[in-house]
């Protein structure tokens, strides 16, 4: 083979190259900015876990007031989740969903990868409802180990 071909065939791969690579890159950066925005949602679940961490027995009793199950169950939860607030989760889309605690719990192991809005989607809780909303802005729990302090509607107006 020539350097001639041999340069003509390497500009030839450039381009099939360059033609798959800047769609591809478009779609995955598309779709790291909505993971972005969807982890946004639900940044609330920081504080929330570390005032839980700070009170694990005070977040255990608030679980089983909260949502009226007892202490075994609070702790078969929160044995089966990542983090305190995924706990709150499972038990609040139970809730909302009118689904058994076990499969929400079943639906966060195969699903927890794509997201809580996912989640709740997949439970029947349509994105801009309510319930939706709600779980967006944060736990209904009051007190030291969680409680979302305001709803979040008023982040950045009357200041200054």
């Amino acid at each position: 083979m020539d350097c001639a071909r041999i340069l003509s065939l390497q500009g030839e791969i450039a381009m099939k190259t360059g033609k798959i690579l800047v769609p591809l890159s478009v779609v995955l950066a598309v779709a790291l900015s909505a993971a972005v925005a969807a982890a946004a949602d639900f940044d609330w679940t920081r504080d929330f876990n570390i005032r839980a961490e700070a009170d694990r027995d005070g977040f255990r009793a608030q679980l089983s007031t909260r949502f009226k199950i007892g202490d075994t169950q609070v702790q078969v939860v929160l044995g089966n989740v990542d983090s305190p607030a995924d706990a709150y989760m499972v038990l609040r889309l139970g809730e909302m969903s009118s689904r058994p605690v076990d499969e929400v719990l079943d639906r966060y192991r195969t699903e927890k990868g794509k997201g809580w809005g996912a989640l709740a989607m997949s439970l029947g809780i349509k994105p801009g409802s309510k319930e939706f909303q709600a779980l967006k802005q944060g736990s209904d729990i009051t007190g030291s180990a969680g409680g979302n302090k305001g709803n979040g509607k008023d982040k950045g107006k009357g200041k200054g």
